[in-house]
């Protein structure tokens, strides 16, 4: 493959990696085949069995073979008329897992496709039981719309919370698995449910570092309609900038400070900033926003302290939840290439020889 052919063909694979990441985010999520395993069809079998019981059930009673008093008769064919349309439910939920659900690549759609298809199937379940204990639709209707009109007014914030998880499913401003910052909250999404989240939290008043704390915090859904959401985890871009920060002296040797603390930097993240530059340039592309000038390797800075000393700056790309363990990393290998040159790297120690 020549030279041409093969910058072509990185080119390509680097505009596929951005719009799989667009589909991720606008919700149209990458599928992959599977089959179902035998369990699945035992289930599907049991549902067959159990539906034609009932049905042979009501047969039996609508011909009065079985010796049933009349004021019961109506009552049990009822039962077992809704009993095979709960049955039926239950074997569509189980179809819509194994085809939709189970086919689905990102765990976060999957989770948020079975909250929807748990919601619709209880709901569905909650209209069969009513229509087989008041007959008609109309009496269903009515009993809906009376219990709707008193709940919304006795429990206005759950209501104002599963509107808020709606918004979820629909903008998606974090899903399960992001790192995320709302209000006082910090912390990684471990659950979405209709009316709180639940978040794992990190840092906290008792940590310096972004270590987990321990503890969980739970917030209402209605939150994120009025309070902005900052998500460290963006799946079209899930890297954060970050700098390490240093201080020395004037007299030290800039520009040996500047290429030492740049090829550490760049030795130790390998390529992977180089293609989440790519990608973010791209990003950029694709927006109104004037693109900025954003340099593929690590760049260094210097900024003049508010001491006597001068603040040397190395500016990465790291993924969030990995930002600690590479600073700590990164500040070890930094200190031993800029200590070995202890008469062109000048620290505040110096003044103490």
């Amino acid at each position: 493959m020549s030279t041409k052919e093969k910058a072509e063909a990185e080119e390509l694979k680097e505009h596929e990696d951005v719009q799989a990441a667009l589909r991720q985010t606008t919700g149209e999520a990458v599928v992959k085949p599977i089959t179902p395993e035998p369990a699945d069809k035992l289930w599907f079998l049991t549902y067959a069995l159990v539906a034609i019981g009932l049905l042979g059930f009501y047969y039996f009673l609508d011909a009065a073979v079985l010796p049933v008093p009349e004021q019961y008769a109506s009552l049990l064919q009822r039962l077992a008329a809704g009993g095979v349309l709960v049955v039926l439910v239950l074997a569509g939920r189980r179809a819509v897992d194994i085809y939709l659900c189970r086919q689905l690549v990102s765990t976060a759609s999957r989770y948020n496709l079975n909250r929807v298809v748990n919601l619709v199937f209880i709901i569905t379940v909650a209209v069969i039981t009513l229509t087989v204990l008041f007959q008609t639709w109309y009496s269903v209707a009515i009993s809906l719309g009376l219990l709707s009109l008193v709940l919304g007014f006795a429990l206005q914030t759950p209501t104002t919370s599963f509107i808020g998880w709606i918004f979820l499913l629909l903008r998606q401003p974090y899903r399960v698995g992001d790192r995320i910052k709302i209000g006082d909250a910090k912390g990684d999404v471990i659950d979405v449910g209709y009316l709180d989240t639940t978040l794992w939290e990190f840092g906290g008043p008792y940590l310096s570092t972004e270590h987990p704390s321990g503890r969980i915090i739970k917030f209402p859904n209605s939150l994120v309609l009025s309070q902005p959401v900052y998500n460290y985890s963006w799946p079209l871009f899930p890297y954060v900038w970050n700098e390490i920060k240093f201080n020395i002296a004037y007299e030290s040797d800039l520009k040996f400070v500047a290429e030492t603390m740049q090829r550490v930097v760049a030795e130790d993240l390998g390529e992977h900033m180089l293609e989440r530059v790519r990608v973010y340039r791209e990003l950029l592309a694709q927006t109104p926003v004037d693109e900025l000038q954003i340099n593929e390797r690590p760049v260094v800075h210097f900024r003049s302290g508010e001491n006597t000393w001068l603040e040397a700056i190395v500016r990465y790309l790291v993924h969030p939840k990995e930002s600690g363990r590479i600073k700590t990393r990164l500040i070890g290998k930094l200190l031993a290439a800029l200590n070995a040159e202890p008469e062109r790297v000048l620290f505040p120690k110096s003044n103490l020889r």
